[in-house]
């Protein structure tokens, strides 16, 4: 069986899209500054003794800063998955954080494509992420992979980070480029921010409720990965998100439903608030991003969740 080597192997997705890959036989090795001790705290090494009768797991060394990786596990990879990259929502946009941001994600593909270049290798494909951040705001035309990217601070990241991987084409390997929507999951990201109001019973709308968000379930994205990884004729770049955008107001208030049955009230957060709260990232907050996943679907690839109330459902359960 195929072993993937996986960066960012510890954030929400990649623990997910592991235990996916172990489920269906593939080897996985995450890459980890501290190795022993990812493998001591992280969710899959208490877990891998289930995994033994399919996948293997294992944890080894990289450091991007350093620049260094250990040359066994690349020397064992068919496939790598490259999810690297400081979480955009997790802090207030300094300048500082930005470059944390910029530079977690380009650095970590130098590293990758120093590895390639220098170390004899098998790997057949290299499956990165990139996101939606890399569009602006919509004008009623749902984006497609052809359009430019925003020359705002998250549409130059994306073509930044998309940019630095693509020299793995020029090695003779297969390349594709996941552009992600707002993921739903209950691990973290997004779902979690919009379900701590309901804590207190408030359906928080944020700005007019209006701006479209193009969102995708965290299962479709393990699965979206691996048909990438399956399926020889997907290059490129595809945008994975849901075939079913919403506004903001629908997701919220759908979840509140879900989430507390009729025992909410809706509230309108203003959009001069937010800005007060969060500063830049605001912008991605209010910015309506209907984006289109019509290329992915053309692949093969089938939705599990493609609409929002199906999502909710199965994460409210």
């Amino acid at each position: 069986m195929y072993t993937v080597l996986i960066t960012g192997g510890t954030g929400m997705i990649g623990t997910a899209l592991s235990r996916r890959l172990l489920n269906e036989g593939y080897n996985v090795i995450i890459l980890s500054r501290n190795p022993q001790e990812t493998a001591a705290s992280h969710p899959l090494g208490a877990e891998r003794n289930f995994f033994r009768s399919s996948g293997n797991l294992f944890y080894s060394r990289w450091d991007v800063k350093g620049m260094t990786i250990d040359p066994t596990a690349l020397a064992e990879a068919d496939f790598i998955v490259h999810l690297a990259g400081a979480g955009v929502a997790a802090q207030r946009w300094s300048e500082a954080r930005k470059q944390e941001i910029r530079e977690s994600r380009t650095r970590s593909s130098e590293l990758l494509l120093k590895a390639l270049r220098a170390q004899p290798n098998k790997v057949r494909a290299v499956i990165s992420a990139s996101a939606i951040g890399y569009y602006g705001p919509d004008n009623g035309t749902p984006f497609t992979e052809e359009d430019t990217p925003a020359e705002d601070f998250l549409g130059s990241t994306c073509k930044q980070w998309e940019k630095s991987m693509d020299p793995v084409t020029e090695l003779g390997k297969r390349l594709v480029k996941m552009r992600l929507g707002i993921v739903l999951a209950n691990e973290g990201g997004a779902l979690r921010e919009f379900r701590k109001p309901l804590r207190m019973g408030v359906a928080a709308i944020l700005g007019d409720g209006s701006q479209m968000i193009s969102w995708v379930h965290v299962d479709d994205i393990c699965r979206a990965f691996i048909h990438a990884i399956e399926h020889d004729n997907m290059q490129g770049v595809y945008n994975l998100t849901a075939p079913t955008p919403v506004s903001n107001r629908t997701l919220t208030l759908s979840l509140a439903q879900k989430s507390n049955g009729s025992l909410y009230i809706p509230f309108r957060v203003p959009g001069f608030l937010l800005k007060a709260m969060l500063g830049e990232m605001s912008v991605e907050v209010l910015k309506s991003a209907t984006v289109s996943s019509q290329k992915i679907q053309q692949a093969g690839f089938n939705f599990q969740y493609p609409d929002i109330d199906q999502a909710l459902s199965h994460l409210s359960s």
